[in-house]
Formats: C-alpha cells, structure tokens, sequence
C-alpha cells in the first residue's frame, strides 16, 4: 500500500482545533500556537493516540521549518550528529526557529544517543527547537526531561465517552469520503476495541475496506478464535500447529490475545507454575510494544509456556 495513500496521512489534522484531544490538552498546544513561541516538548502517551500529529499541526500553524527523524530507525550518534548538526547550524529562509521532531525518541541509547541529544538541543537552542515523543516517559533520561516541557496524552475515564464519540464522527466521514459502504455498529466495534489508538482504527478501516463495504463480518475478535486447539497443541508440544495458530491470528490486537490465553490458561495448568505464565505474560505482552515483528515474539512466548508450564 502506497505510502501517500494511508488513510492516517492523507487525513491528518492539519491544525490543534482539528485535532481529538482532551480540552486540557488543546488549550496547552493551542496556547503555544497563538503564542507562536513553543518550547521544548516531550510528549509522552500511548500509540496512536496523536502525539507526532500535534506536533506538526502546531508547527504548520505556526508556518515553522522543521525536520522529523524516527528514533527507532535513526538511533546511531553519528546519524543524528549529522542530520541535526546539518539542519539546526543554518538559519531557516524566513529567520525564525527550527525544529526537530524526534519521534519514538524512547527507542534511543539512553547510555550514549540520548545523552548526545541533550547536548545538540544545548549547542543548537538558539537557533532550534526539540520536539519529542515517546510511549515511555521512564526510558527518557533525566537530563531530557529538564530540558523539555513534559505533556502525557492521558484521558480521564469521564472524558473517554466524548473523544470516542468525535473520533466516530471523524471515521465515518473519512468512509464517506472514500466511498466506503459501512454499518455503523461494526464501525464502532473498530473504535471501541482499538480506544484510544487513533492510528490503528484507521489502518484496520481502511484494510477492511478493500472489499467497499464494512460489516458485521470483521466483527470476528480473539474472544472467538479457537482456544480449545491452541491449549491441545501446547500440551502437546505440537510446535508446527503452534505457529499455523500464531500466524492466523495476528490479526488480533497482540494485548488481547496475551490476555485471552492467561483467562484460558490458568485453569488448565497446574497451581504451581501459575505464577510463572503470569511472568511470563506480562514480559511478553511489555515486549509487543517495542518489537519489530509480533509474531516471532508470540511465538516465542509459546514456547516458554510450552516448555516451562506444567498443564493438567
């Protein structure tokens, strides 16, 4: 799938006012942008959920030059010395402030990449500001945290109702716009299930619209995959059958799946290594946030149940 055409780019907000925040969060950003002076950020919050969105809605609306570098995939010093060093040395054509984006600034070094950016954010404050984002505030050194505003994209349980609502809204223009037939019912199951990660929702509409019509159909979740097959190969150290299961059911949100097995597990293992599939659910199920691939990090997670669990 075409880059330009992902849904979450071609309809991201372009402006604060545009964005799905709670009305904390936009009067803060908002502010910043009348104010047209933004100072160094660490956005902190979950996936999906519009860090890296309010980012550049705030520097479009302020007409500011900047440039964005992925944490996760541009992680080395040097990488970052040079493309920094290059961008942030030269004033921009208008004279006003710079800005970098660093974003998941939390995959970087915090024993070398990390401490090396505070120095650039020292060496360049004149001429340019930082933006960063992260999904764990605690895997950012403190020196980070002293030189930067720190924000976290938290939602109140009371305010969840109403963002869940507006982004409903959002969706079901984006499915008129693109044409896209759809039952409302199945469209919210999407929101409710994926709350409050904004990104994922479009991404799993737009794979299910391919076929020009959202139904019921997509409504299949991991509270029906088959559990009973997958407790029967893990005691039956059927490795084969073990991966065919993995493999068909990515499709589920990884958290779920981890959950969904531990419900099932727990009265199927004996009392003694209880404690261990608690463990070892919760390492894995941390570890599906930073992974590159969840499949082999599910997969490795039944094999410690397979071989370290005692069952029934």
């Amino acid at each position: 799938m075409n880059d330009v055409m992902l849904w979450v780019e071609k309809y991201r907000p372009s402006k604060i006012g545009e964005c799905i925040l709670t009305e904390d969060l936009k009067k803060t950003f908002q502010q910043f942008v009348d104010d047209k002076h933004i100072p160094n950020l660490l956005l902190s919050g979950g996936p999906g959920v519009g860090k890296t969105t309010v980012a550049k809605a705030m520097l479009n609306e302020i007409g500011a030059t900047f440039m964005m570098i992925n944490g996760s995939e541009e992680s080395g010093i040097d990488v970052l010395r040079n493309k920094i060093k290059n961008f942030a040395s030269t004033v921009s054509m208008d004279g006003n402030r710079k800005f970098v984006i660093l974003d998941e600034a939390d995959y970087l070094n915090p024993q070398s990449t990390q401490p090396a950016l505070r120095g650039f954010m020292e060496e360049f404050h004149k001429n340019c500001g930082f933006i960063l984002t992260c999904n764990f505030k605690n895997r950012i050194i403190d020196p980070l945290h002293s030189r930067c505003s720190v924000i976290e994209f938290k939602i109140p349980t009371n305010d969840k109702p109403k963002l869940a609502g507006e982004f409903f809204k959002r969706v079901q223009n984006v499915l008129k716009t693109e044409n896209i037939q759809y039952e409302p019912k199945a469209v919210a199951a999407v929101v409710e299930k994926h709350f409050p990660d904004w990104r994922r929702v479009l991404n799993e509409l737009q794979r299910y619209s391919v076929t020009g019509m959202i139904d019921a159909g997509i409504l299949v979740n991991v509270s029906e995959t088959n559990m009973k097959d997958l407790v029967t190969f893990l005691k039956e150290k059927d490795f084969k059958s073990i991966r065919k299961w993995v493999a068909n059911n990515m499709d589920n949100d990884p958290s779920q799946v981890y959950r969904k097995i531990y419900d099932v597990l727990y009265d199927e293992i004996e009392p003694s290594t209880v404690p261990h599939l608690v463990l070892s659910v919760a390492d894995y199920q941390y570890k599906s946030a930073f992974v590159a691939d969840q499949e082999i990090n599910m997969l490795a997670f039944m094999i410690e149940i397979m071989t370290q669990v005692n069952f029934k």
